[in-house]
């Protein structure tokens, strides 16, 4: 339902389509760690030594710095830090560390080594560029997976291999406690693998099933902005009312006189979270309707003036689903299952209360302990830190199999028109400024990933990380959930894009 501690930034650098954001994770339950080969005492090999150190000890202030004072001024001149840092952070997310192996090649200004991951023992390719003057800054770092023997790098992968390569991955990441949770590749209506992995319940060693319930985190945007979208199409709403047109009584007179519904859904209100002081502060078991949460936030003045820029505010999500209330007159729970969850035949998705114990729902682990103190381990459940009743910004539970339905339903346009579905799903704003193949839509994320469009959303919160990718042109579907922090899923589900779009 909130992001990660930093928002997961999509790039593509040295060939790796990556998720770019420095985070903890904790290192694998695996072999007796391998030694370091030696580097040679050049240049460029003790500025690739200095990097790999610094980047092994997993702190985004270690790499910021190692960045900032080993990075010759040419190459930070052609890109900022922070590019290079995002680089790092997705090096990290794939790898939780690396140990060369061997010195391919080596030259005073150029070393090439071969590397394992830490995490699930892939080997990838580092080759580390410097200047010939002292003090021999970084001109160039580049990144790449090394193919196996036995695959061939220049064809397209079947569905099999995929599947194949799926599974072998997955494996790796649930033997060295990186992942938990379920996995879903379809194409067409034709499932091409299905997966679950890890424990629903510690308490009661109850493993992930297929039908196990996660939580969706952020996905539950979509349906908001589907909702939105059908009350326009029956003209109802508008995208460009004002926030105060439907709902005159919004206290917050700077909302309601300048936010318009296109604002709310594409997160440039210049609301919000209502992750605040007040939130923590709250008794959790009273935020049950949307009416609960509007005093977490609605007196906050906006945080920019709107239009202006984008900003990611699960609060103006929150103003949604106040507006469909107003403009449907049905409560929004039973709005989003009868027009959403009843016509794709989504009959495990819902808001459930957790505090009633609904059968079948993933726990989530975290390492995030109280008062936000970080261990290493997932010594944490989440019960006490999210939400007891999930809404229109996010919180509710589905299945894989769910999230399967609710995108063929999208994209056969059972659920809006051909041109809304279109409308809704087509970026409008662009989130990073340095990322212009990602934009964000209506509740959607809209990217071009090496010439495919892939849509869809993802969900960030301790002991929270699901994944839903539209392959739009290509007919996947690819559905990841866990019951484990970010990037539990984010991580799958960016090495399935390197499988599919080879």
């Amino acid at each position: 339902m909130r992001l990660p501690k930093q928002r997961m930034l999509r790039f593509v650098v040295g060939g790796l389509a990556a998720i770019a954001v420095l985070v903890a994770v904790p290192a694998p339950a695996a072999s007796a760690p391998q030694p370091q080969a030696a580097l040679p005492g050049t240049p460029a090999g003790r500025q690739a030594a200095a990097l790999i150190q610094a980047f092994n000890e997993g702190k985004g202030s270690t790499m910021l710095a190692f960045i900032k004072d080993h990075y010759a001024k040419a190459f930070l001149a052609r890109s900022p830090v922070e590019h290079h840092h995002r680089t790092f952070g997705e090096l990290w997310m794939n790898t939780s560390g690396l140990t060369v192996q061997k010195v391919e090649s080596s030259s005073e200004r150029t070393i090439v080594l071969l590397a394992l991951d830490k995490l699930a023992g892939d080997s990838v390719r580092l080759q580390v560029d410097v200047e010939a003057k002292a003090p021999h800054g970084i001109l160039g770092v580049k990144i790449q997976p090394v193919a196996s023997p036995s695959s061939d790098s220049g064809r397209p992968l079947t569905d099999e291999e995929v599947a194949k390569a799926v599974q072998a991955y997955v494996e790796k990441l649930a033997a060295a406690d990186a992942f938990s949770g379920t996995v879903l590749i379809a194409h067409g209506d034709k499932a091409v693998y299905q997966g679950a992995f890890g424990l629903a319940s510690r308490a009661f060693q109850v493993p992930n099933r297929l039908d196990t319930k996660f939580n969706l985190g952020s996905m539950n945007k979509m349906f908001t902005a589907v909702a939105i979208a059908q009350l326009v199409e029956a003209g109802k709403l508008s995208f460009e009312d004002k926030v105060g047109k439907i709902l005159p009584n919004y206290p917050n007179k700077a909302v309601a006189e300048k936010v318009t519904l296109h604002q709310l859904l594409t997160h440039t209100s210049g609301l919000g979270n209502f992750f605040n002081k007040k939130y923590h502060e709250a008794d959790k078991s009273r935020l049950r309707e949307i009416k609960d949460f509007l005093p977490l936030f609605v007196d906050e003045p906006l945080a920019f003036e709107p239009g202006a820029r984008w900003g990611y505010s699960n609060s103006a999500f929150i103003v949604l689903g106040a507006i469909i209330e107003k403009a449907s007159g049905q409560n929004y729970f039973d709005y989003v299952r009868e027009h959403i969850y009843k016509p794709a035949g989504m009959t495990s998705s819902d808001a459930y209360e957790i505090d009633r114990d609904p059968p079948n729902l993933a726990v989530g682990y975290t390492t995030e302990g109280p008062g936000g103190q970080e261990g290493p381990k997932r010594d944490w459940n989440n019960l006490f830190l999210h939400v007891v009743k999930g809404g229109p910004a996010g919180g509710g539970f589905s299945t894989v199999e769910d999230l399967w339905r609710f995108s063929q339903a999208l994209q056969d346009h059972k659920l809006l028109s051909a041109p809304s579905t279109q409308l809704v799903t087509t970026g409008k704003v662009q989130p990073n400024p340095e990322s212009a193949d990602e934009k964000y839509a209506y509740g959607f994320f809209d990217e071009q990933v090496q010439g495919t469009r892939i849509v869809g959303h993802g969900g960030g919160f301790p002991g929270i990380n699901s994944q839903l990718d539209m392959y739009l042109g290509k007919g996947y579907t690819v559905v990841v959930m866990s019951n484990y922090d970010p990037p539990a899923a984010g991580r799958v589900s960016q090495r399935i894009r390197t499988l599919l779009l080879r």
